[in-house]
């Protein structure tokens, strides 16, 4: 299907950066972080599956969609897909089914692109939580543009992610205990110690003058190999 849902990918050149190496004087790059990259590969992109772009935006407080549907592919089909929901808010009818085990449920959520984005033009999908007896996802709802602002919606671009997740956020906070906070500050101060042992060879100053380092992925790494050889 031309909605083509898989696993979020860092596209390098692209939205998610330039490659620019991890040395002294080049520009930081999202990708350059491992807890964004991990959160933007977490989830399923959603790809706009037709040849004409939309054109989205807001003008006079009235939410104006632009752009070039011609006749619906088959007959009986909501056309064209997108509506105005009361002008804060728009929806893009998906028709899309995703089934998850009993207990899971799928969120829609922006796309991790919207965050790099400096041109205000990605969509903004509202997060919502789909069941996994409800069997079929009808419509995503965005948020309208500003005033003045468009949206656009390209050919082949990811316009939305899916998570799938615990339907029931089956946790309470409460606060640490005082082995578990002596615990949390000794972790602490063992990685700032061992710092420059940790990050041998991988310092490195950005153009903006930001110091960076490989801690968190040599200690990321570790961890991964801890967990998969048990």
């Amino acid at each position: 299907m031309r909605l083509a849902p898989r696993r979020t990918k860092l596209e390098i050149p692209g939205w998610s950066g330039d490659r620019n190496p991890r040395t002294d004087g080049s520009r930081e790059q999202v990708w350059h972080c491992v807890p964004f990259s991990e959160s933007a590969q977490y989830g399923i992109e959603l790809f706009y599956p037709y040849d004409n772009e939309l054109r989205v935006s807001t003008q006079n407080g009235r939410l104006v969609f632009d752009s070039e549907w011609g006749e619906p592919p088959q007959p009986g089909l909501q056309w064209p897909p997108f509506r105005n929901f009361g002008d804060n808010f728009y929806t893009y009818q998906l028709l899309l089914d995703f089934k998850v085990e009993q207990g899971l449920a799928i969120r829609t959520e922006p796309h991790p692109r919207f965050y790099t984005d400096r041109t205000d033009t990605v969509p903004i999908a509202v997060p919502a939580l789909i069941r996994n007896w409800w069997p079929m996802v009808f419509f995503c709802v965005f948020k309208s543009p500003a005033e003045g602002r468009t949206h656009i919606f390209r050919s082949g671009e990811p316009f939305a992610q899916i998570i799938v997740l615990p339907e029931e956020s089956a946790f309470d906070l409460q606060p640490m205990t005082t082995e578990e906070a002596a615990e949390r500050e000794l972790q602490s101060r063992r990685i700032y110690a061992n710092r420059p042992k940790l990050a041998a060879g991988t310092e490195w100053t950005s153009s903006t003058d930001t110091v960076f380092d490989g801690t968190y992925r040599h200690l990321h790494r570790a961890a991964k190999e801890r967990d998969r050889t048990g």
